[in-house]
């Protein structure tokens, strides 16, 4: 039964990380097949973001206080909206205020699924099976490492409804994965003695120690400064998922190799998570927060200096110390450093803090496009990745372990 619902556990993350490579990584290339605008389409994902900002920390509190199961089924009901809105974008041919709107919405409402799926791998360990984190997420990043190279390919070929039409799969897939893991959980639990009102008592218990987001934010200043840093990393990590067509074409590329980028990208991310439990053994989440953070400041500047589709793709080898190595790295530092009620809402503040940074990055980047040149887009994403080091260097230490 571990390894069964560590399987399915993974494909959770799969169908997750294939939605996002759909719909948020050719984001740009579905808009301006609709005739927006590069600024135009940095404001429709800058909104999605906020809105993702505002949606997260409210699912995540309501996630606080609910049992695995309804939290599974909170993330069902979501997926189902989203999947419904995915099909709709098939109805539209050009620029229009519904269109902008239903994007924002899934953009906005997909973002705030992320911290239930990442929290559910510890909650799944409530049946007495340790769910490997490391190694599911792994399977997200192959599954985003195929789906883009096949939309890359499919949609210079068959066109932009491509990618309505294969993101809609991937959440029938994940609707459909939710409902198995969550029959699997209640039969596991079963197994192993476990009573689920009990733990119901428990999370009912468990009130008292649940604090408000407000109290939140005063009991972890250190935690929150750090993901400030970690929003100032971000930024080029969605300058690079939401204007890579841009900085592909600089460099005289086309849609396919921004499929194929992006798939290498995503490739490179699965040695490390899924020797991510070997790794942690020998180094703290402190150290590999600390690699990363330089890891991402060193890939977004190799991307600054490339001239060639040859050396962009040369830059996305330094995924394996960068992204890869920071998301199963934080996940478990939230999980060590929270409090008991706190989980959650530490990991939807992290995923806000990435969200933030793919604001600003939306904001500016179509702006900084349009007035320059995708050049000085990574140009002003390496200095702002530099300083979300020198953060993380200069507070990390001070986060103290739970307990």
């Amino acid at each position: 039964m571990q390894k069964l619902l560590n399987v399915e556990y993974a494909w959770l993350h799969g169908t997750h990380w294939m939605y996002y490579g759909v719909l948020v990584s050719f984001a740009s290339v579905f808009l301006l097949g609709n005739g927006y605008s590069n600024s135009a389409i940095g404001v429709i994902l800058a909104v999605a973001n906020i809105l993702a900002v505002i949606v997260q920390p409210l699912v995540a509190d309501e996630a606080d206080k609910s049992t695995v199961s309804h939290s599974i089924r909170i993330t069902q009901i979501m997926t189902l909206v989203i999947a419904v809105g995915t099909s709709a974008l098939l109805l539209f041919h050009g620029k229009t205020l519904l269109l902008s709107l239903l994007f924002v919405m899934l953009v906005g409402f997909f973002t705030s699924i992320q911290p239930l799926i990442n929290s559910l791998a510890f909650s799944l360990e409530n049946s007495k099976y340790h769910i490997n984190f490391g190694l599911s997420r792994s399977l997200g990043s192959i599954a985003y490492s195929l789906i883009c190279a096949l939309v890359g390919k499919m949609g210079d070929a068959m066109g932009i409804e491509t990618i309505p039409v294969t993101g809609t799969i991937a959440l029938v897939l994940l609707f459909i994965g939710l409902a198995v893991i969550n029959k699997h959980y209640l039969k596991a639990c079963k197994q192993n003695g476990v009573n689920v009102n009990k733990l119901l008592e428990h999370n009912e218990q468990a009130d008292e120690e649940r604090i408000s987001l407000k109290d939140f934010a005063k009991r972890n200043v250190p935690f929150l400064v750090m993901i400030t840093g970690v929003a100032f990393l971000f930024y080029g990590n969605a300058v690079l998922n939401n204007f890579m067509i841009q900085i592909v074409e600089a460099v005289d590329g086309n849609e396919a190799d921004m499929g194929g980028i992006l798939g290498v990208m995503a490739a490179l991310e699965v040695p490390t998570m899924v020797f991510f439990d070997r790794i942690n053994k020998r180094f703290s989440c402190k150290t590999l927060l600390k690699i990363s953070a330089i890891g991402f400041t060193l890939k977004i500047f190799l991307c600054y200096i490339a001239k060639s589709v040859f050396m962009l793709y040369a830059a996305q080898t330094i995924q394996l110390f960068a992204f890869a190595l920071l998301l199963p790295a934080i996940v478990r530092f939230i999980d060590d450093s929270m409090e008991r009620g706190e989980a959650v809402k530490g990991q939807a503040m992290f995923t806000s803090s990435t969200t933030v940074g793919a604001v600003i990055a939306s904001f500016t980047g179509g702006w900084i496009m349009d007035i320059s040149s995708p050049s000085m887009l990574l140009l002003v994403s390496t200095i702002l990745s530099v300083l979300g080091t020198i953060i993380i260097f200069g507070v990390i230490d001070r986060i103290k372990k739970k307990g």
